[in-house]
């Protein structure tokens, strides 16, 4: 009995010894995928650990939307060599989107790296573990028809306990002829809503004050069950109403998706807050059309000009390519007077580059000069900076209701947090705690920021 007792007992020190490392880059989603991850390896007896010199099993979440973020990785991946020399027990793996579109390649250029699993494979990750444990080399890049991970309780890695995401769906299927996230993340499926707003639900009991509801394109959400339909806004809805205390986010749309039904619901919705992020990507129709966006400028306007009408103060933010295949100054002109028209409040600006296996790699030649490019980009960001700043001033003045999320980067005497229009405000602390609400009035702003003081 004796000898028994013992062998439990060191079979759950090594249990517990075990610790988990993640990185994550890229979108919320794979944040979001992140901590589906780290529940599947809680269950396996993994707990997480801040310090990468403790791990025992370190994963990097990768992105593969840009060649920028795929070097970033392989730079960072390199570094683990060492801590493998120093520790021969140590696994490294290599999960997501550029997991899925090098796949087993990724084994062979990287000797050192264990397993490689791509974003829905995860399930399979204690089993590749296990198999493994003699030193062959790990992975599972299939994709899948069904899965979403939807009856996984996610482990939060949010630091504040305050904001939360809901990932509702997977995959896409628009297609875009620059995008390489259809091969990478599989077809669109959505998500069952009751799992979704149990998950939803957890958060409010745990006191998270913010969700925000993810997808490659969420506005495409449908669900048909029973005869029992439930759409984007219908979801957005039963969302809102767990607690009229919580605040509801959603990213990221499709333009062409945006129903004039889901901007009634958000206007009519009082804790669905006033904040949409439109990506655009370019200005002129004719680029539209070979980025196979599916939208014109004119209809991509239009649903401007509707959410304007409907939801007056509404914060509008995009996303802005610059140096796409073709593009001539005229296009890029384009883009230019779209962006004084919305007058965005921010944006993400990039250049142009090119995915393999994409539309736009096999049809389009790469032509802009990366001068050019960058001169375009430039001007881009100028005009954004601009933008951003006199939709800041405008501000001045105003009285907001804001969610406390931090304590200020620059003095522990200051707070911040963000707008119903997802603007970031700093405000003197006083007595205000992480998770509150409240009311601060700006007093002056900058380009990214606006100042102020409670009320």
């Amino acid at each position: 009995c004796f000898i028994f007792a013992d062998e439990i007992q060191i079979t759950l020190t090594i249990m517990e010894s075990k610790k988990l490392y993640i990185e994550t880059y890229g979108c919320q989603m794979n944040f979001s995928d992140s901590e589906v991850v780290a529940s599947i390896l809680n269950q396996d007896g993994y707990t997480l650990t801040d310090d990468i010199k403790d791990a025992d099993l370190i994963f990097v979440n990768t992105c593969s939307i840009r060649d920028n973020a795929e070097r970033r990785v392989r730079n960072r991946i390199q570094e683990f060599k060492h801590l493998k020399s120093m520790k021969p027990t140590l696994k490294v793996g290599i999960l997501g989107c550029m997991a899925e579109r090098l796949k087993e390649n990724l084994l062979k250029e990287e000797s050192f790296v264990d397993l490689v699993v791509g974003p829905d494979a995860y399930r399979d990750i204690p089993r590749l573990l296990e198999e493994g444990s003699d030193g062959r080399q790990m992975a599972n890049t299939i994709l899948s028809l069904e899965e979403t991970y939807a009856d996984i309780t996610p482990v939060r890695l949010d630091k504040n306990g305050i904001s939360g995401f809901v990932s509702i769906m997977r995959g896409c299927d628009n297609y875009c002829a620059y995008c390489v996230v259809p091969f990478t993340r599989g077809h669109e499926r959505s998500r069952d809503p009751k799992s979704i707003l149990t998950e939803a639900k957890d958060l409010v009991a745990k006191g998270y004050k913010e969700i925000t509801l993810l997808g490659q394109n969420v506005n495409s959400f449908k669900w048909k069950e029973e005869g029992n339909d439930v759409n984007f806004s219908a979801l957005m809805t039963q969302v809102a109403a767990i607690s009229p205390e919580l605040r509801v986010r959603f990213s990221t749309s499709h333009p062409k998706d945006i129903s004039e039904e889901l901007i009634e619901v958000i206007a009519n919705t009082p804790n669905i807050c006033n904040s949409i992020h439109l990506p655009v990507q370019a200005g002129s129709s004719s680029m539209l059309k070979r980025m196979k966006r599916n939208y014109t400028r004119e209809m991509y306007i239009d649903r401007i000009e509707k959410i304007k009408s409907l939801i007056p103060d509404c914060g509008l933010s995009t996303d802005i390519i610059a140096g796409y295949c073709g593009e001539t100054e005229e296009e890029h002109q384009a883009t230019l007077t779209l962006m004084k028209m919305v007058g965005y409040d921010f944006a993400f600006m990039f250049k142009y580059s090119e995915r393999p296996d994409t539309l736009a790699a096999n049809k389009y030649a790469d032509d802009v000069p990366e001068k050019v490019k960058g001169e375009r980009l430039q001007e881009i960001i100028n005009l954004q900076q601009e933008s951003s700043h006199q939709s800041n001033l405008k501000d001045v003045g105003k009285t907001f209701r804001v969610l406390v999320d931090n304590v200020s980067k620059r003095s522990k005497l200051q707070m911040s947090g963000r707008t119903d229009q997802n603007k970031v405000i700093v405000f003197d602390r006083k007595d205000t705690q992480l998770g509150d609400y409240v009311n601060v009035e700006c007093t002056s702003c900058t380009t990214a920021t606006l100042m102020g003081h409670l009320v």
